[in-house]
This record gives structure tokens, C-alpha cells and sequence, in this order.
């Protein structure tokens, strides 16, 4: 009764705050793409207008900020656009969509989440700002205390399936607290539930969950893969467009384009994002797109010296195995303990190959590890909301922030490998588990319970 009285969510719990050395702060970004384009010739038969186009580029950054900085604006919301658009969204997944539906739909989410916010200091400045300016108000003495000349890394991140880009708050989030800037793309390829595509003009255009039966004509299985992975990169390759101007100096110009009205400290971004260190990373449909997006990877249009994929599809097309910089897998216990036949050969060993043809053909690091106790839903913010009810439904054995910690853990000693090339954690591990619960070697005591190792480059 006081959860419902005081406005918040009945039955789930709020998000939990950062641990890393840095406060985090958020900002949304949306801009017109540098090349639209559409897709497919398909069209969608409810509205006979064109299913994958790309129009704009949709992004929330995640980045350390500074400390003590409070925003004025309120917190945003974990579902981004609203509960009546994710509801139709969720009930079109379901298979059934009308009034009545979507209405049921739209009360279970309520009821769920409600409003549940992401505790990021939404616009604040990026640690290390100046404060002039727009952000004058800033107390002198948290500038004072803020290393002006630091460059961090930047990680984007691709979402997976009937997820968009505030499914990973607090992974994403975690790793912005450890000296990285985050960049969560929102893709437009109807693999989510919802969203909202803000033009420059004012005019806007919802964009839901397009299975194959919605469209016209109606495409192959393999065919509309292909479709959805070309217009997800090309999204991936335009936030990184908007991320070099952010570096270069043009965050003001940014921040002028955004229909998000978002980024009022961008000026202040110049020459701050290392972007010698690009990371793609993503999680099941975002994965498979994150190995894709690193063939031929480190390029001009995508620039990434390292993956981190977690759990890749099972059913989102075929995994690129043609990746010549260092890659770091997280499998899921599920995804890892499922056997799963994935063209012609099981995942797991479609997976245990291509990394370890990064290491033997390749000549790069590369790891292939399974988080014990988790499922398929441990890295998204879901079992933190609904820690009962995921843990019931999905089987998780571990605790939900413990379980993403494990993934947060594994992902800072991946990316501080790739600042100094020291191995830390369990990425320090030779092989354990050549196959899954196979078991050739024991592994040290604070890391038996929680990982096995299947590829590493330790000897």
C-alpha cells in the first residue's frame, strides 16, 4: 500500500547505485543519420510505409561525470518512451495486439515496473569538465577535483532481441563508473518492443516489433537477418560518426541537432573520448552484431581494437568468426548448458571456435567463459527489478546483482587488458572446461564457484 500510495513500482525494486570511482551521468542523444537510407524494399501491411530506414541515430551515453554534480532534470525513465508504447509493443510480441491487449499489457508493466528510474544524473557534466558556460553552476570546488586532460575509452553497445537501449542500465553503467563512456544504441530494426524516432523537423514515427508476417512482401527467415544485422551496424557506425565529432570538438553542434534536447555540456566533450580505444560490445541479437561489426575491424567506418559479445544468438543468423583483434565471450550457464543446434553444428562449438581461431590463426587474445548460475536475462536490469519473479521463471541460482557483477568483473579486466596488456581475474585462467561442465583442470578457489574457462590464451 505504500509503494502504491507514494507512486512507486507494487512489486519490483528500484535500480541500485554505482560502485566504481566515478559518479555516472546520462544523456540521450538523437540526431539525424549523416547517410539515411532504407534497408529492404519491404514495407510494413499496417501501414504500408517502409519497414527498415534508417532516418536518425538513437543513443544513450553513460559516462563518468562529476562528482557531486546534481542534475536539475529528473531522473530517466527505465521504460524510455512510455508504458502505452512498450505495452503494445510487449502485446505485438505476444502475438496479439488490439485495444484490449495492449490496455493489459500496459497495466502489467505498471504494475511490474511502473516507475522505476535509472539513478544516472541525467545532462551532468563529463568529469573533468571546466564548468564555464552552460555549466557555470557547477561548484568550483568538484572541478577543482577533476583530472581536466584524462581521455576515456569508449564502449558501444548493441541490445538483443525485444530489448532496446535501457535493458543494460546498470552493466553499461558499472563500467561508466570505472572510466568508460557508454554509448547504448537504440536500434530501429524492429527487434524491440517500442520505439520513437524524433525527426529534425518535429515530426515523429512510432516504430514496433516487425516479425515476418507484418511485412510486404514477406521475407525469407535468413533474408530478414540479414536485413536487421545491415541496418543495426549502419546505426553503430553512425554513433560512432557522432561520437568523433564529440571528440573533434562539436558537442555544442551535437547538442543543437538532438530533438532529444539532451547534452547542454557536450562543448565540453572536446578531446576527451579516446577513440584510439573503441570497444564493440553486445548481448544475444546485440552480440551476433558486435562479432559482425568486427570484420575487417579496425577500420575507418568501424574503428573497434576489441569485442565484447555476450551470449550470442542462437537465432539471430550466422556468427562472423573473421575477427583479427582481441574478443572476450560471456556465455550465460543457460546458453552454455542448452545443446543447441546452430547450422549444422552446436552453438557451443560454433562459438569455441571462432575464438579460438582469434588466438591460433589470428595471434590476438582472446576468452570463452561461462558465468556459473546464470541465465540468459543475468547482465539486463530485469532480475535487479524483479529479482523474485526472473529468478523463479528463469532458473538463475545466483543472486541478480551478484550475477551481474560477475559480468561487470570479467568486463573491466577485458578492457583494462586492453589498456596495458595485463591479464587480471580470470582472464589470468589456462583452460578449465574445454566443453561445457568437462572439466580438465580446477580452478582457483575464488573463481570455481562462479566461472569456466572453455578458450583462453594462458597457457
Amino acid at each position: 500500500m505504500y509503494r502504491y500510495f507514494s507512486g512507486r513500482p507494487v512489486l519490483s525494486d528500484a535500480l541500485p547505485s554505482y560502485s566504481g570511482e566515478y559518479a555516472v551521468g546520462t544523456v540521450d542523444i538523437e540526431v539525424p543519420a549523416e547517410h539515411p537510407r532504407r534497408f529492404s524494399d519491404a514495407v510494413l501491411k499496417e501501414t504500408g510505409r517502409p519497414a527498415f530506414e534508417m532516418e536518425t541515430v538513437m543513443f544513450s551515453l553513460f559516462y563518468p561525470s562529476v562528482r557531486g554534480a546534481k542534475s536539475a532534470k529528473p531522473k530517466h525513465m527505465w521504460i524510455p518512451e512510455s508504458n502505452k508504447l512498450f505495452g503494445e509493443g510487449y502485446a505485438r510480441f505476444a502475438g496479439f495486439s488490439n485495444s484490449f491487449t495492449n490496455k493489459l499489457f500496459e497495466s502489467g508493466l505498471w504494475t511490474l515496473v511502473g516507475s522505476t528510474t535509472i539513478p544516472a544524473e541525467v545532462d551532468v557534466p563529463l568529469e573533468g569538465a571546466t564548468g564555464t558556460g552552460a555549466h557555470s553552476e557547477i561548484k568550483e570546488q568538484a572541478v577543482m577535483d577533476t583530472h581536466q586532460e584524462h581521455q576515456f575509452p569508449v564502449i558501444v553497445f548493441s541490445h538483443g532481441m525485444a530489448s532496446g537501449r535501457t535493458s543494460y542500465t546498470h552493466y553499461l553503467a558499472e563500467l561508466a563508473s570505472r572510466g568508460y563512456i557508454v554509448a547504448a544504441v537504440e536500434h530501429r530494426d524492429g527487434s524491440g518492443p517500442g520505439s520513437i524516432v524524433m525527426r529534425a523537423d518535429g515530426s515523429s514515427k512510432q516504430v514496433f516489433h516487425a516479425p515476418r508476417e507484418s511485412l510486404e512482401p514477406m521475407l525469407e527467415v535468413e533474408e530478414l537477418k540479414t536485413v536487421q544485422l545491415a541496418l543495426r551496424q549502419a546505426e553503430v557506425e553512425e554513433t560512432v560518426t557522432v561520437l568523433r565529432a564529440l571528440q573533434n570538438g562539436r558537442g555544442q553542434e551535437i547538442y543543437q541537432a538532438n530533438t532529444r534536447k539532451e547534452g547542454i555540456g557536450l562543448g565540453d566533450w572536446h578531446g576527451r573520448l579516446d577513440i584510439e580505444r573503441f570497444i564493440m560490445a553486445g548481448h544475444s541479437y546485440g552480440a551476433t552484431l558486435a562479432m559482425q561489426a568486427l570484420k575487417d575491424a579496425p577500420n575507418d567506418a568501424r574503428p573497434f581494437v576489441a569485442g565484447i559479445a555476450l551470449d550470442p544468438g542462437k537465432s539471430s543468423g550466422r556468427l562472423n568468426d573473421d575477427i583479427d583483434v582481441p574478443l572476450l565471450v560471456i556465455h550465460s550457464q543457460s546458453w552454455s548448458a542448452k545443446h543447441s543446434i546452430f547450422y549444422d553444428r552446436t552453438h557451443f562449438d560454433t562459438v569455441e571456435s571462432a575464438v579460438q581461431d582469434i588466438i591460433t590463426k589470428r595471434k590476438k587474445a582472446a576468452w570463452f567463459i561461462t558465468a556459473k548460475g546464470t541465465t540468459h536475462p543475468t547482465v539486463t536490469d530485469a532480475p535487479l527489478i524483479e529479482p523474485t519473479l526472473l529468478s523463479w521463471t528463469t532458473g538463475a541460482t545466483v543472486g541478480a546483482k551478484e550475477g551481474i557483477m560477475h559480468y561487470v568483473d570479467a568486463s573491466r579486466d577485458f578492457l583494462s587488458y586492453m589498456m596495458d596488456g595485463q591479464k587480471r581475474g580470470i582472464l589470468e585462467e589456462p583452460v578449465s572446461h574445454p566443453e561445457y561442465n568437462n572439466q580438465i583442470r580446477p580452478l582457483p578457489k575464488e573463481f570455481s564457484k562462479i566461472w569456466q574457462v572453455h578458450v583462453s590464451p594462458a597457457s
